[in-house]
């Protein structure tokens, strides 16, 4: 073998052997290795050490890298319940090739607090790529690009609906990225969302990192829902299946309807909401959906779908304010 030869030889297998590896906060995994890393993101005033535990599954076969992640939002406990419970039920322990990165609570400060956000007041999800010397949200998804974004190939992003909000059971991905649209459709959820990229998202920097992410949106922050828990964990795991990741997982149950867009029906006017139809329900053009009144029967506004669709998110706040979003309608064209 002549030097040429020799130096690209050994170039090649050095990079075969970096690339090979997962590192995340100085620990390393080779293939075949699987552990968890507790990662320190900062300190509450207190000097209390906040820990982002991080686990890691690694069959000794090549294959792609798949990033499960809840908790972004850290209210929203129903994404976290999905991947905690893949972890207790060891399901990506015996993966017949590629890695798994599991993490159920990204925002750890908005867990300890009921919050959406980090203590003060700004959204992970709306501060990717983040910076190092930023604010805290920027930190945390400076962290997560830098460590997490940059190592994998696919991602499913668990989240719910927030503030009072029912969310069906629905997976959104970009139109464009017809990869995603793939993995969707491996997912099988109830509905499909052709849903626009949203700046600074976590989808999006993912997106533009040329690695196809999915968000699962199901149930409302601040509560469990073991339907919207199964239909998640059910889809992960077909997913996993189509990248042929593991050899089993449940049959899809929907043939998911597919929406290609979205638009709200607002509160006409302040007061009292009753809705008279929820999420998974279709409803035709001027369709009543319900009705506003106020505390002493002085007023009554009929609300009414002003384009047929399909419910796929619901308010469950009954006191509202004029311009609130009550129903989430999914439109077929």
């Amino acid at each position: 073998m002549n030097s040429l030869a020799y130096i690209c030889s050994f170039f090649f297998k050095l990079f075969a052997i970096a690339n090979s590896e997962i590192k995340i906060n100085g620990k390393t995994f080779s293939s075949g290795e699987s552990g968890k890393v507790k990662a320190n993101i900062a300190k509450l005033p207190s000097g209390t050490l906040i820990d982002l535990p991080i686990y890691v599954f690694r069959s000794k076969k090549k294959g792609p890298t798949v990033l499960l992640s809840g908790g972004l939002h850290g209210d929203e406990i129903n994404g976290i319940e999905i991947i905690r419970r893949m972890l207790d039920e060891s399901k990506f322990d015996f993966l017949n090739r590629g890695s798994v990165i599991a993490i159920p609570v990204m925002n750890i400060y908005g867990f300890l607090n009921f919050s959406r956000e980090v203590p003060d007041g700004k959204d992970i999800n709306r501060s990717f790529p983040g910076h190092s010397g930023g604010s805290l949200a920027s930190r945390v998804a400076h962290f997560l690009n830098k460590n997490i974004l940059t190592q994998i190939d696919y991602g499913i992003d668990f989240h719910t609906g927030g503030a009072s909000r029912f969310n069906f059971p629905q997976v959104r991905y970009a139109d464009a990225d017809k990869k995603a649209g793939q993995l969707a459709e491996a997912f099988a959820p109830p509905v499909i969302l052709k849903s626009n990229l949203i700046d600074k998202s976590l989808r999006k920097q993912a997106h533009k990192m040329g690695k196809p992410m999915l968000v699962f949106e199901g149930g409302e922050s601040l509560r469990l829902d073991e339907e919207v828990v199964q239909e998640g964990i059910g889809g992960a795991l077909r997913v996993l299946h189509h990248l042929k990741m593991i050899d089993h997982a449940p049959p899809a149950e929907h043939q998911p309807v597919v929406l290609g867009q979205s638009t709200w029906v607002r509160a006409k006017r302040s007061g009292i909401y009753t809705g008279t139809m929820k999420s998974g329900m279709s409803v035709g053009k001027n369709d009543t959906i319900g009705m506003i009144t106020d505390p002493f029967s002085e007023f009554k506004v009929k609300i009414t779908a002003g384009r047929a669709g399909f419910i796929i998110g619901h308010n469950n706040m009954p006191v509202v304010n004029q311009g609130d979003a009550l129903i989430h309608l999914g439109l077929l064209k």
